[in-house]
Order: structure tokens, then sequence, then C-alpha cells
């Protein structure tokens, strides 16, 4: 995924899922831009896992605590579409926190100049290649890149990868099979 290098070329965190599908590249990637796992309950179980934390703290009343928004693909900012080969979004946060620690951004622009520390940048690409032999069929892959501003958000988010990784894993291939079956179901003539 060359393409996203230009958004993260240097990263310490990464994880990469694929799927196969008879749907055209084209096909693939609009079911990307329009996915929202809103339906899809073992998201919604994690999730709701993950925030946890930061409901009690926010219902305790405890410091600064803010019950969280569901978090999902509207936090993360487009940072672009490259024809029908790839799509690729981005997120500026210290995921490791019990709200995310979400930093707003406005556009493509500003994931591209933050730069201040304790935070980490996260971009989540998506890549089609059609494939001819054996059998015609495309594949979608899906990136995550994670890059720390420095070495305690390294270290922060080390510990928290170790954790969420087995179901961010699982999230992702319950992602790209609901993406599949869309794109299948909207182009339904593709061979394969």
């Amino acid at each position: 995924m060359a393409w996203i290098d230009e958004w993260l070329p240097q990263w310490q965190f990464d994880e990469v899922h694929h799927i196969r599908s008879r749907a055209s590249p084209a096909a693939l990637l609009d079911a990307t831009a329009a996915y929202d796992p809103a339906h899809d309950r073992v998201i919604n179980a994690a999730l709701s896992l993950r925030e946890a934390p930061a409901r009690l703290a926010a219902a305790l009343g405890l410091g600064n605590a803010v019950r969280p928004q569901r978090f999902g693909l509207a936090d993360f900012v487009l940072l672009g579409r490259h024809g029908d080969e790839a799509l690729a979004y981005g997120l500026v946060g210290r995921f490791w926190e019990p709200g995310y620690g979400l930093q707003p951004l406005a556009d493509a622009e500003a994931f591209r100049a933050y730069g201040e520390a304790d935070a980490a940048k996260l971009v989540l690409g998506f890549e089609v290649r059609r494939n001819e032999t054996p059998s015609p069929h495309t594949t979608l892959t899906t990136l995550t890149r994670v890059a720390c501003a420095d070495p305690a958000a390294r270290r922060r988010l080390a510990a928290y990868w170790t954790v969420i990784r087995p179901m961010s894993g699982l999230i992702r291939q319950r992602i790209l099979a609901d993406i599949r079956r869309a794109a299948e179901h909207a182009d339904p003539a593709e061979p394969g």
C-alpha cells in the first residue's frame, strides 16, 4: 500500500487483513466508503466494553471524566481516495485513554500537520487489487498503521495495542466481510 506512505511513511505499529471478493474494485471501494458498523453486534459489544471505564468514571463524577460518544468511522478524517485502487482515513489521539483522547481534525492537511507530543497518528487504509488467475477475484486489504509522536506515547500505545489487538483483528475481519457482502450485492454481475 505505497499510496498511504504519503500520509504515514514511518510507523511503529501495524495490522493487515485481506479478504477475497467477486465484486469489482470500484464496488468494493464504494462499499468501503459507505460502510457503517452500527448494525454489527460484535463490534458494538467490543466498543461498549472498551468504553466502559470512561462511562463508569463519568457516572461516578470522577475528575474531569466525560461520558464518551460511540467511537466510529465518523471520528476519522478522509485522507483521500486514489481512483478505484485505495482509500485512506486518518485519526489522531491518545487511544490508550478512556475516552480515546481524540484530537479534532478539520481535514487531511490538518492530519498531515499534526505534531503534538504524547499522541499517536493512525491511518486506516483500504486497497483493492483485481486478480485474474487462477480464478477472477478482487482482493480487499485493510492496513492500519500507527505512529507515536514520542517515546512516552509509544510506551503507552504498546501496552494498549497488546490488549486490544486481538479484538481489533476480529473487528477488521468483520468489517471486511460486511464490505464484501455489500459490494457483491451491489455488483452481482461480476464473475468469480
